[in-house]
């Protein structure tokens, strides 16, 4: 079967618009001619495509663009590739159709409003720059009780989910953008507030990392195993949302020095959480990090690969070069681009799971530029150009196994993110604007296939218009002249008024040395479903698998072939099975199993120790429940007495109707004292609508208790308010105490 490159081929199955904006479809134009000769000889052969696709998907895509609104107060560009070109435009245009009445961004066509991580990410690649003053409006948007709001996630939104941090990175990105001095402390006590929150409620002192959702996956069973609770998720401490969490302690830290407010504490968190990123999820032996720990109550790391959290980690310089190279060189990337992860989760439809996201290539793409990895640019910048000329939009998704946006779970087009992906392509690395808080930084990363000159005329930059070319390909700069002069250090002074000219020239070297790890789509192994039978774990056998790997107290303790393994009933202990499959590829563990000794375990009955509720649920242990709510209960103390000093495991089990297990944001918390010392948050997410009967367990801490008396509270603080604010409520049954060793 006859193959072409993808990228050559992209004119023709598209019919959309050059600058000329001729009327017959691009792939009858010479241009075309031209732009696939160049790409068949300098694209590498990795990215093919077959001709019957090609035929399908110009019968059922057979469509053009055409401009339709006045972009030319916007930024002009124009290349040698003339598909570059167009996608700049449509997605200029789509950006002003994105802008409400109420001067902020949309999400999409199909999503209205502005969501926290949407718009944070977006204005980081391109909105600062964009849409400046709509960007501060859309930001201000997602900020309560000068809080950032963190509107999505799996069951109660924050502490669940904990990205919200990544609107520190678009609100300094706007204050280095436009160097508004009041914008600056604007955001700073908003940013500040929210950080301690963070660190009060979802910290792990023990690891040194923030728990919380995966950032962006924000969809449960697309990237956990289905055993997970939202609780556990809660628990699960992510690459992405950690490496968001210590660009935001970089950034407060700044902020703090240029309003002259004390900064030694944020740059110490920022200091020990890095060093925690990379204790706990690198992984050495694959080269990358990995997805995140998990686990009930032992953790264990996900050796799954996570493409937004390794492409920030690169970019926010959580990874040293050694390791950013590597990361580049060993990922696994599939023929249509990064996936979101790697590899995919069987028996769960497209969406995270088995996708490709514009914006993650993005970033992606930004990282690999920023790394010097040609190859692994070259692949990404074909992903987004082959999706936006395909697809005449910026849709938000599409199948990793065929490259498609038709048979996600849900998709729009015009998606802010999207389109601000697309745009970041020509500016942040064609043209390479990097903005800093006095000037910007020129640094053009630019692949062989993608060489040629390049221009980007009426830029707009504080109180100066750039007009911009740059010519040939690299990623070292040889010459670069303002107004004719040399520019030293390609940097643009942020003081400079008037217009300018700026012409770049790159030493047209090839940076090709670097690899990629192209693989064919892969989806791992399920995880088994164990079971204890006396003192036995058993399971079923799994298709496909080379070797199971048992895990004691979150470590790994021994492999086997079996599809049992005995256990000491006597003894304290967690234990979860994993499955390997032939490629080396581990699934999910399954669900941890406790074990202990029944003599370990004491249950208090909450409603021994407060009025009990007179609400009708059942299911619940003892005689009844107490409720704890804004207004009831707001501390709770319980006296324990302890026989035996040691170390012990306790958490809490609690119902919670407030809201559906997916959405909403009626996560109940609050703070838990030993002996009147702070020891955390704890967390009692939805369990569903009006199912305050369906009981299980909060989050669990492991305590020192020595013999003798001790006093637990459990006690509704300032920082223990949730999104919603109104609602935080629960019942709670009892407390649980289990002596570990």
């Amino acid at each position: 079967m006859k193959k072409y490159l993808i990228i050559s081929v992209l004119f023709i199955i598209i019919g959309c618009k050059s600058q000329k904006e001729q009327t017959e479809p691009i792939y009858k134009s010479e241009a075309y001619t031209l732009f696939r000769d160049k790409i068949k000889q300098e694209t590498h052969e990795a990215f093919v495509i077959s001709s019957n696709e090609i035929k399908s998907n110009y019968k059922k895509s057979e469509k053009s663009w055409k401009k339709s609104l006045d972009i030319s107060n916007k930024p002009k560009y124009t290349s040698d590739q003339p598909i570059v070109d167009a996608l700049f435009n449509l997605s200029t245009e789509e950006a002003i159709k994105n802008i409400e009445a109420d001067s902020t961004l949309r999400t999409g066509a199909k999503w209205g409003g502005v969501w926290t991580r949407d718009i944070s990410y977006s204005i980081l690649l391109a909105f600062a720059y964009q849409e400046p003053e709509i960007a501060k409006i859309s930001l201000m948007k997602k900020v309560n009780r000068d809080r950032i709001i963190q509107d999505t996630g799996s069951g109660g939104a924050w502490p669940i989910s904990s990205d919200r941090v990544i609107w520190a990175a678009g609100a300094w990105e706007i204050y280095k953008v436009t160097g508004d001095e009041n914008w600056l402390k604007k955001v700073f006590p908003i940013i500040k507030n929210s950080l301690e929150d963070d660190y009060k409620t979802i910290y792990n002192a023990e690891t040194g990392l923030f728990k919380g959702e995966s950032s962006f996956l924000d969809w449960r069973e697309q990237t956990y195993p289905k055993w997970m609770s939202n609780m556990d998720i809660f628990v699960s401490e992510n690459l992405g949302t950690n490496v968001a969490h210590y660009q935001a302690y970089k950034i407060i830290a700044e902020m703090a020095q240029i309003l002259n407010e004390p900064f030694e504490v944020y740059e110490k968190r920022a200091a020990d959480l890095k060093t925690a990123i990379n204790a706990n999820l690198w992984m050495k032996e694959k080269g990358f990090y990995g997805q995140y720990l998990y686990g009930r109550p032992n953790l264990t790391l996900s050796p799954r690969f996570e493409a937004l959290g390794e492409s920030l980690a690169v970019l926010f310089e959580v990874a040293d070069d050694k390791k950013s190279a590597s990361i580049f060189q060993k990922s696994p990337i599939t023929t249509y681009g990064v996936t979101c992860i790697y590899p995919q989760i069987p028996e769960i439809p497209p969406y995270h799971n088995n996708a490709i996201w514009p914006f993650v290539q993005a970033y992606w793409n930004l990282a690999a530029a920023k790394t010097g990895n040609e190859k692994a640019l070259l692949h990404g910048l074909s992903s987004i150009y082959r999706a936006g000329g395909l697809f005449l939009t910026n849709y938000e998704n599409m199948v990793a196994d065929n490259g498609d946006f038709e048979g996600t779970e849900i998709n729009s087009d015009r998606m802010l993110w999207s389109m601000a992906g697309n745009l970041a392509m020509v500016n942040r690395i064609f043209i390479g604007l990097n903005f800093e808080k006095d000037g910007l930084r020129f640094s053009p990363t630019i692949p062989k296939a993608f060489g040629g000159k390049k221009s980007l005329t009426n830029f707009k930059y504080r109180a100066a218009i750039l007009d911009i070319e740059v010519n040939g390909f690299g990623k070292h700069i040889k010459s670069i002249k303002l107004n004719g002069k040399e520019l030293p250090n390609a940097f643009f002074p942020a003081n400079l008024k008037g217009k300018y000219s700026i012409v770049i020239k790159m030493d047209n070297q090839s940076f090709d040395q670097d690899a990629i790890n192209l693989v064919p789509n892969h989806f791992s192994l399920p995880n088994p479903i164990v079971s204890l039978i006396k003192n036995s774990l058993q399971w079923k056998p799994v298709e496909g698998v080379k070797q199971f790997l048992i895990y004691k107290n979150g470590t790994l303790f021994t492999k086997t072939s079996l599809t049992n393994f005995e256990v000491d009933l006597n003894q304290f202990a967690t234990y979860k099975v994993s499955a390997i499959d032939d490629k080396g590829w581990e699934s999910f563990t399954s669900e941890p199993i406790m074990i202990y000794p029944k003599q370990n375990i004491t249950v208090i009955e909450t409603e021994n120790n407060l009025e009990k509720s007179i609400l009708n649920y059942t299911n619940y242990t003892g005689s009844g429940f107490i409720e704890s709510s804004t207004t009831k209960n707001l501390q709770i103390e319980i006296d324990l007495n302890i026989e035996k000093s040691g170390k012990y495991l306790i958490d809490f089990r609690y119902s919670n109707g407030s809201g559906p297990w997916n959405t909403e944001n009626k996560c109940a918390i609050r703070s838990l004292y030993l002996n009147n010392n702070y020891v955390g948050g704890l967390v009692f997410p939805q369990r569903g609508t009006d199912l305050w009967s369906d009981w299980d367990y909060s989050n669990s801490y492991q305590l020192d208790l020595k013999k003798g008396s001790h006093k637990i509270k459990l006690v509704f603080e300032n920082w223990n308010n949730n999104m919603n604010v109104e609602t935080n409520t629960m019942m709670l049954d009892n407390l649980r105490i289990i002596l570990v060793e």
